[in-house]
């Protein structure tokens, strides 16, 4: 049985008050909440077992070096890999675009060729391919949804041509909670021998992967929004495309032998983890996944899909509200605005007086929103902790916020 009470027991920050109301946590989608097990976790590697890691011959640099390393084969395992040296330490998703962008695209793309994106993109997955747009002359294909918000795979299928040398693209829209077929985009785009990439900021944290079955070439994930903490996340790079990856960061860890006039490189993975890492931030990222395991991904994303339901079916009985995006395959993220009353901002300013904590703005999809015709908009994202009390505490407070703002 899913006991939602007793996973929210295991998350502190949910029992505080916010303006003297309970707090009602919907903006998962930006950053989740950390349980207990992750805050102890990475208070013990500090206060018991820190020390820097690789190389150190000394008690808790071995002990370090362990935690730390182990963390690789639970990703591993977390996103269906088939080597751990295919999963790349780093900050997140977006140092991982990066990563992809500097390491494996500015060597293998020139001018005129094609990098395919959809319009639902995070700022993350856009900005650095605009970087080789302006610097090495590469083209940017846009695909866009429909009226309902979906992203048809055949469209982007379709969007290929002889100069399409990679497919850059959201499981999982951060706006419209819309969820797309990559797999199918992958398949095609293996025989046509194009290089496919992943965000999996917000489809990790929902939905079980596995990136074999997938068949993407890069695959990223952001720890901060799979409950563990911040400036931790990790890059899946298909072990055949290290080939074509160049160094990205110089430093330390990633060389083997520096001498004036010559240097050798570490092998994969530790040749794109340039410096001291995130050691304390990986050891709570292992810990997180550990904890979304022990409860299964199948409960969770099973939870999270009954929430939806629920909010669709409560948030649609207010006719004042416009929602963005009504796929019927997407997750639990609602996006809306008031009909002609407020700014999304005023919408968020005034349910936090409830206790109630919603994001508002562009969400980094400048693009997605021009194309839906709006500037910005509230939304509300849920998460394994969540509740429907908590869903209909945020209808009765967007009922209020209208009175106030009509």
């Amino acid at each position: 049985m899913y006991d939602v009470n007793k996973i929210r027991s295991d998350f502190p920050i949910l029992t505080r008050m916010v303006n003297n109301k309970p707090l009602v946590y919907l903006d998962n989608g930006s950053s989740a909440q950390k349980p207990k097990v992750v805050i102890d976790a990475v208070s013990k590697a500090y206060s018991e077992e820190y020390s820097n890691v690789h190389r150190g011959l000394h008690t808790l640099s071995n002990l370090a070096t362990d935690n730390y390393e182990c963390v690789r084969d639970k990703i591993k395992k977390f996103l269906g890999a088939e080597f751990s040296e295919e999963i790349i330490f780093n900050s997140g998703a977006t140092e991982g675009i990066n990563t992809v962008s500097y390491s494996w695209a500015v060597p293998n793309l020139k001018a005129g060729d094609e990098i395919i994106l959809s319009i639902m993109e995070h700022h993350a997955n856009i900005i650095p391919w605009h970087f080789l747009r302006e610097r090495q002359g590469v083209i940017i294909k846009w695909v866009d949804t429909d009226d309902n918000g979906d992203l048809d795979a055949q469209s982007v299928i379709d969007a290929i041509s002889p100069k399409t040398k990679l497919i850059a693209i959201t499981q999982m829209s951060n706006v419209l909670g819309t969820v797309v077929d990559v797999k199918e985009i992958c398949r095609v785009a293996q025989e046509k021998n194009i290089a496919t990439l992943i965000d999996g900021s917000q489809s990790s944290v929902h939905l079980p992967i596995n990136v074999k079955e997938l068949g993407c070439d890069f695959f990223v994930i952001t720890g901060h929004k799979l409950y563990g903490p911040s400036s931790s996340g990790a890059l899946y790079a298909r072990k055949k495309r290290h080939e074509e990856m160049i160094n990205f960061m110089g430093g330390g860890d990633m060389i083997k032998v520096v001498e004036r006039d010559l240097v050798t490189y570490n092998v994969s993975p530790h040749r794109f983890e340039a410096g001291t890492p995130g050691i304390v931030q990986m050891i709570g990222l292992g810990a997180a996944i550990d904890y979304m395991q022990g409860i299964g991904l199948e409960h969770i994303s099973k939870h999270e899909t009954s929430l939806r339901d629920y909010a669709n079916a409560k948030l649609s009985e207010l006719d004042f509200l416009n929602i963005q995006g009504n796929s019927t395959n997407k997750g639990a993220i609602f996006s809306f605005t008031l009909k002609g009353a407020g700014h999304p901002h005023d919408i968020s300013t005034i349910i936090d007086q409830r206790g109630i904590a919603v994001r508002a703005g562009h969400h980094c999809a400048q693009p997605l929103m021009k194309h839906l015709g709006v500037t910005s908009t509230a939304r509300a994202s849920f998460a394994m902790y969540n509740t429907t009390e908590e869903i209909d505490k945020l209808a009765d407070a967007l009922s209020f916020c209208y009175e106030i703002l009509s």
